[in-house]
């Protein structure tokens, strides 16, 4: 059985942990919001094209999420 402050100690560093991880994640996400006319995107796209695809995943996703939100704010 694990000692109550054990759990607790444990339980603080993982959501120090999230919550670190969510702000570096809002960061990314502001600084690729950006990149937001054509040609800013395609220099964007042409430096992720030179990784690989499993590094710019991420990227990638939220690029992906950035453009559909645009576009639904343009529709509205």
């Amino acid at each position: 059985m694990t000692h109550p402050s054990t759990a607790i100690r444990t339980l603080r560093k993982s959501l120090t942990s999230r919550r670190a991880a969510r702000r570096s994640r809002q960061g990314l996400e502001r600084e690729l919001a950006s990149y937001n006319t054509p040609s800013a995107r395609l220099d964007l796209d042409a430096v992720l094209a030179r990784h690989d695809s499993a590094d710019t995943a991420e990227i990638k996703a939220i690029l992906h999420r950035q453009s559909m939100e645009r576009i639904i704010r343009a529709g509205s």
